[in-house]
């Protein structure tokens, strides 16, 4: 077996199946989880009857590449959404089955592990997938802790030069999980500054671009952060999905987009991988990144999720609104004197209601786990569940 794979730890929610074991939940209440980011809002029947009426398609062997009309869709997608002129459909967007295995794999497409000292830089906390892919790419990951004082953006100007020079691939989450932190334009020009003084490519993971609070102020995305700063694409890549902005998570959708010559070598890579995307769910895909009505929708869901569950939960938690995202991310101790693990024992076995500790997203890299002592708390189900689940945690927080 490879050995790197030794180097894995356990995913969070293994490890909270772990915590709790032993903890028997409240049973005179309903089960509520606020612990797995899974989207629980229903798929829009138009996507659905879009993949039934692709079924025709699985007499095919689909193209790595995908087809020509599911490409344009993304490109004119993101010339809409991000003000983005003239996307190449051919060489600028690659479909991919889902985020989460691109996201992987272009580690192992873009790392040089032979090189001594290889690294690469991760957001703290993060989505364990960036580390799995950097430790089995054979790079060591550096970690980048999130800054309270800037709404839990990374601060990277905190990386040592040498560090930087090492650096081959940066991976960032913006909105990010579990933060919700949205990088600015001043963030992004200094990443690519540094990324043309050291060479290393960006991957944005951007999942979660489309799940935000005001109509007037969507979050940027690195693409767009590029063409305001005027320059291209170069050395930066940007992976989207369709899970959280369209409630298909099953269909494991999304794409690519940004430096030509990267997707390049990465659809080579993906020609051997094998993960090309089913002909039913492209004609699926397309239908819904032509479609913006259900994501407005989407929105205003989340919207009023927030905007009752929060001053709720500000009552007797440190926690504010996230810059964009479907989590809250609260920190415990300071009203509760608990630690993450033992608030999420407690809540669980008093009241039935499943948070995620937040050291499990985050390493004690310098010093400190910069998650230690907070809980994230994913608002994916309906607003009556949600305002449930958060009195709960104002009861038990009051309780104590």
């Amino acid at each position: 077996m490879n050995p790197l794979l030794d180097k894995l730890q356990p995913y969070p929610f293994e490890r909270l199946k772990t915590l709790v074991a032993d903890v028997t939940p409240a049973n005179t209440y309903k089960a509520i989880s606020f612990g797995i980011g899974e989207p629980k809002h229903p798929t829009p029947q138009f996507i659905k009857e879009a993949l039934i009426e692709g079924l025709g398609g699985l007499s095919n062997y689909p193209a790595t590449a995908g087809g020509e009309p599911l490409r344009a869709a993304i490109a004119q997608w993101l010339e809409r959404r991000y003000a983005l002129p003239n996307v190449n459909p051919a060489t600028e967007v690659l479909p991919v089955t889902g985020s989460r295995e691109a996201l992987f794999s272009f580690a192992q497409a873009v790392v040089d592990g032979s090189k001594p000292g290889a690294r690469v830089l991760c957001p703290n906390p993060f989505y364990q997938i960036y580390e799995g892919a950097t430790l089995l790419a054979g790079a060591t990951p550096y970690y980048a802790d999130s800054d309270p004082e800037r709404n839990f953006a990374p601060n990277y100007d905190a990386v040592p030069a040498d560090v930087w020079r090492d650096v081959q691939l940066v991976y960032l989450c913006s909105p990010g999980n579990p933060t919700g932190a949205v990088l600015s334009l001043a963030d992004w020009k200094r990443l690519f500054e540094l990324s043309d003084e050291y060479g290393f490519v960006i991957a944005s993971d951007e999942c979660y671009s489309e799940i935000y609070f005001d109509e007037e102020r969507a979050p940027l995305g690195g693409l767009a952060a590029a063409h305001q700063l005027g320059r291209g694409f170069e050395r930066l890549v940007v992976f989207s999905s369709l899970s959280k902005r369209s409630n298909v998570p099953g269909m494991r959708s999304g794409f690519v987009a940004g430096d030509a010559a990267i997707l390049k070598k990465f659809l080579l890579y993906r020609t051997y991988h094998g993960c090309a995307m089913s002909p039913a769910v492209q004609a699926a895909s397309i239908a819904a990144w032509n479609d913006e009505a259900h994501v407005r929708l989407n929105r205003s869901k989340y919207l009023k999720k927030f905007q009752t569950v929060t001053p709720m939960l500000a009552e007797v938690l440190d926690v504010r609104l996230p810059d964009a995202g479907f989590y809250l991310w609260a920190k415990v101790d300071t009203k509760t004197g608990l630690s993450d693990t033992e608030f999420t024992r407690q809540l669980l076995a008093q009241y039935n209601v499943a948070v995620l500790p937040g050291s499990y997203l985050g390493r004690a890299a310098h010093g400190a786990n910069p998650a230690e002592n907070y809980v994230r708390i994913a608002l994916v189900a309906d607003v009556d569940e949600c305002t449930e689940g958060a009195q709960r945690i104002v009861q038990f927080c009051q309780s104590l």
